[in-house]
């Protein structure tokens, strides 16, 4: 089901590839990376003021914690950041002997650990990547193997359901979850995409438990009921968005980060502010982040 909203751009970024957007409610920012451009992002949502952070390289994710710092998924490790003084604290290894594969989505969940997959970083893709847990003692722990680009995270408002998808392969599953000991059960198909209905790339949920899919391949974002059934199809002013976020003090402003095409010049051309971050009112709320348990 197609639905128009009144897309706006909120920031005229233009990143090669922009992912990972976060609301801290704590203090009414957004926060998003740059991938490739190895950032971590904010903006000040009722100032507009930005600041940037830089990384030596690729920021694949990353999340809140409890007392103020980020948790950041850089290519091939996991590391506490801190903002205010630019401390970085070593957490976990993921994948470091693999030259071939990069860190891509990652959250925290309701469990209080870092949710992150990797990816094959070359194309074409081949099945070397795997979505880990991990906790702030260092542990590392393999849920899934087998992957082409681990992506589109996100929990139902319960806490209950793990949502994980495979934007290559193009299908979403979802698990049972338990979030007081972060246990992932009866993995299960919830929906398989074609280029043309919009692969899965990054993903959140609401408060009714609807999953919001930015569809990478079709330049969308869709709606899926908790039953796996398409609720909206979102067409979005650039081909390629990235992931979807619940902004703003209500949390009733959908956020949506992309990408550049720089394979494809002749699109990149037609759509030249791709890269930047859209919002819209979807008229529903979303949910605030949960934050990276330090004790």
């Amino acid at each position: 089901m197609s639905v128009t909203h009144d897309i706006h751009c909120l920031i005229d970024a233009r990143h090669e590839l922009g992912e990972g957007a976060t609301w801290d409610e704590r203090t009414n920012r957004l926060l998003w990376c740059d991938i490739k451009g190895c950032a971590i992002h904010a903006y000040d949502w009722a100032s507009g003021e930005q600041q940037v952070w830089s990384f030596p390289d690729t920021i694949g994710s990353f999340g809140l914690t409890e007392d103020g710092r980020f948790i950041v998924a850089r290519r091939n490790s996991v590391v506490l950041f801190d903002p205010q003084s630019g401390e970085e604290i070593h957490i976990a290894d993921i994948e470091k002997d693999n030259e071939h594969t990069r860190t891509n989505d990652g959250k925290v969940g309701p469990d209080g650990a870092f949710w992150v997959g990797t990816m094959h970083d070359h194309k074409p893709r081949e099945p070397l990547g795997a979505l880990y847990r991990v906790t702030v003692d260092g542990s590392v722990t393999k849920i899934v193997d087998g992957l082409y680009v681990s992506n589109g995270l996100a929990w139902s408002p319960d806490g209950t359901r793990l949502y994980h998808a495979d934007s290559s392969s193009g299908y979403v599953d979802i698990w049972d979850f338990d979030p007081a000991t972060g246990s992932a059960a009866n993995r299960r198909r919830f929906v398989d995409l074609k280029n043309e209905d919009g692969r899965p790339d990054g993903a959140t949920t609401d408060t009714e438990g609807n999953y919001w899919s930015a569809g990478v391949s079709a330049g969308v974002v869709n709606c899926f009921s908790p039953d796996g059934e398409l609720i909206e199809k979102v067409p979005f002013p650039v081909p390629r968005p990235t992931i979807p976020c619940f902004c703003g003090p209500d949390l009733d402003t959908l956020v949506v980060t992309s990408l550049r095409p720089g394979d494809d010049p002749a699109l990149l051309e037609e759509h030249p502010m791709s890269g930047s971050l859209f919002a819209f009112k979807p008229g529903k709320r979303g949910l605030p982040p949960y934050r990276f348990r330090i004790s």
